[in-house]
């Protein structure tokens, strides 16, 4: 009787255990449910939210390509502006550059490069515009003034100096002379050695280079103002090899078609040409007179 009412008794706990087992069971069911409800709903709201999000960043993206293609090309007609501005620059610098030279050729006599000798003629009326008297001391005859174009003056000088610091002795027996002096310069010849051999070493009037006032006639003390014998002289050496450097250059080397070989008459006619004449060994009458002319705007640089 005891045994059996011990078994009913467990029995009952047992199932009572079973029931809230149950119960929990059920419970925590039910409570997982309510919370797998809610994870489902955040996440298709999180999958909503990364939809939109994506969609932003696509709607972006194409922003940024519109962008990025606006941008291009502005730089593109940015650059095509650049290349416009940079293009019409250079043109106006380049008509600045031509009106320059314009107005500085200008202001350059142009007879300053003609060939003269038998040539080119200069009237009676023509001077240099600018004359001045070369210092006493390079003149072999200081009681006679000569006169030199005022442009030219300094590269005679820088000349003259130079040719001193070598230990030579050059001086200055002729430079100037107006149309006047040179028909009395050739009529004294003529008279000396008659017309066909004073033709041979002479100028008539308006056909000398020293009417320009860019010429001179170089002696030396030891020739006692004579030319005769200047060919020999190491003062003609040094002028062979550095009379380009001042601009100077050997108007009638032997051979030439005008006159006799005058070793001592030099002409100025610029830096620049007479260093290019040096350099391909020609000498100024070789010269077309269009190629020398492109010379005029530099012969004083």
């Amino acid at each position: 009787m005891k045994r059996n009412l011990i078994k009913n008794i467990s029995l009952s706990v047992l199932i009572f255990i079973a029931i809230l087992g149950i119960v929990y069971l059920g419970y925590k069911t039910y409570f997982l449910n309510i919370e797998n409800k809610t994870l489902k709903s955040k996440l298709e709201e999180l999958n909503n939210v990364t939809i939109s999000l994506n969609e932003k960043l696509k709607e972006n993206e194409q922003k940024l390509q519109e962008k990025e293609k606006e941008n291009k090309d502005l730089l593109e007609a940015l650059n095509s502006e650049k290349d416009k501005n940079s293009y019409f620059e250079n043109k106006i610098n380049s008509i600045s550059q031509t009106v320059g030279q314009l107005e500085k050729l200008n202001t350059l006599d142009p007879e300053l490069l003609k060939k003269y000798s038998k040539v080119y003629f200069l009237n009676e009326n023509y001077v240099p515009l600018l004359l001045t008297f070369i210092p006493k001391e390079y003149l072999y005859n200081q009681d006679k003034p000569l006169q030199i174009h005022s442009q030219v003056l300094p590269y005679l000088e820088k000349l003259m100096t130079d040719s001193s610091k070598e230990g030579l002795n050059l001086k200055i027996a002729s430079a100037y002379r107006s149309f006047y002096d040179q028909i009395n310069v050739k009529n004294n010849y003529v008279m000396q050695f008659g017309t066909t051999q004073s033709n041979s070493f002479s100028a008539d009037q308006g056909y000398s280079e020293h009417q320009l006032g860019t010429t001179v006639d170089f002696t030396t003390i030891e020739l006692k103002g004579s030319f005769s014998g200047f060919e020999q002289t190491p003062e003609y050496q040094w002028l062979l090899s550095n009379a380009y450097k001042y601009g100077f250059v050997l108007s009638y080397p032997k051979d030439n078609k005008y006159y006799q070989f005058e070793p001592w008459h030099w002409r100025f006619v610029g830096v620049k040409l007479a260093t290019d004449l040096y350099n391909s060994n020609q000498y100024f009458y070789d010269l077309d007179q269009r190629a020398i002319d492109q010379y005029l705007i530099s012969i004083f640089d």
